[in-house]
């Protein structure tokens, strides 16, 4: 297969008309399993990445535990991969291009690549480096910009709308593909946001957050689930290593499972 061919199957996905429901994972077994319940694409979560290697979030992973991470989930699985790679693990847009080849070559078409609140136009330098190592790669990556504009409550309402813009249209001048705006849930905010900042808008499952029929309506191309697989999974873990350390119960332990073989995923 072409090395282009999944990363325009990706891109094929946010052209609608139906939206793109992103399940993120973060090793190569949750890539898997997502992939087995008919996912036409799967990505990362920068943040469960970081817990599954026992650090926290907010560029701290180290970027060798990020690229092993990236290879291992794409080899284990046939579907596109994009991958969350916070704000490049670092300032230098050399150095992010560097990285993003790295990314790349472990087998992601697609990265998310955030602003963290900050100005907009470190970001705009990094897109282009991303650019550059798509070029370099030969691989057409689809470059998805996070703006933190709700996450870091950097303005509200008609005002926040207006900043997400004004960062869009320097995303989209440096070679963005997509825009993600993490924290946005109010219908009337997310339609001014389709209308207005001419790129796919990608929002992130939150509670107040519509359907994701409701928000295809309004023309959202894709849902991320972010940190909500990874938060489930671990509340289950939690409760029942919990439920066993008290009880010692064999039977009640076991109970929880459904009997899915996942060695034969691997198979």
């Amino acid at each position: 297969m072409s090395k282009t061919a999944p990363a325009d199957t990706f891109r094929s996905l946010h052209a609608g008309p139906r939206i793109l429901r992103l399940a993120n994972g973060w090793d190569a077994a949750s890539a898997r399993l997502i992939e087995s319940l008919g996912a036409p694409a799967v990505a990362t979560s920068s943040a469960a990445v970081a817990w599954s290697h026992g650090y926290a979030d907010g560029n701290h992973l180290p970027v060798d535990l990020l690229v092993q991470t990236i290879a291992d989930a794409a080899r284990a699985v046939s579907i596109p991969l994009t991958a969350d790679i916070e704000g490049g693990y670092s300032d230098d847009p050399a150095l992010v291009e560097e990285t993003i080849v790295r990314v790349i070559d472990a087998g992601a078409v697609g990265i998310n690549i955030e602003d963290g609140g900050g100005a907009p136009e470190p970001l705009a330098a990094k897109i282009e480096a991303a650019r550059r190592a798509a070029e370099r790669t030969g691989v057409p990556l689809f470059v998805n910009a996070r703006t933190d504009v709700w996450l870091r409550k950097l303005a509200q309402g008609e005002a926040a709308v207006a900043e997400a813009l004004r960062r869009a249209a320097i995303y989209r001048e440096a070679g963005a593909d997509g825009l993600f705006a993490p924290g946005v849930v109010e219908a009337s905010e997310i339609r001014n946001l389709v209308e207005g900042a001419g790129l796919p808008l990608n929002v992130m499952a939150r509670p107040g957050l519509a359907p994701a029929d409701d928000l295809e309506v309004l023309g959202v191309r894709r849902l991320s689930a972010a940190t909500g697989l990874a938060h489930a999974a671990l509340a289950a873990l939690k409760t029942a290593a919990a439920d066993f350390l008290e009880t010692g119960d064999s039977n009640g332990l076991w109970a929880r499972s459904d009997g899915t073989d996942y060695n034969a995923l691997f198979r």
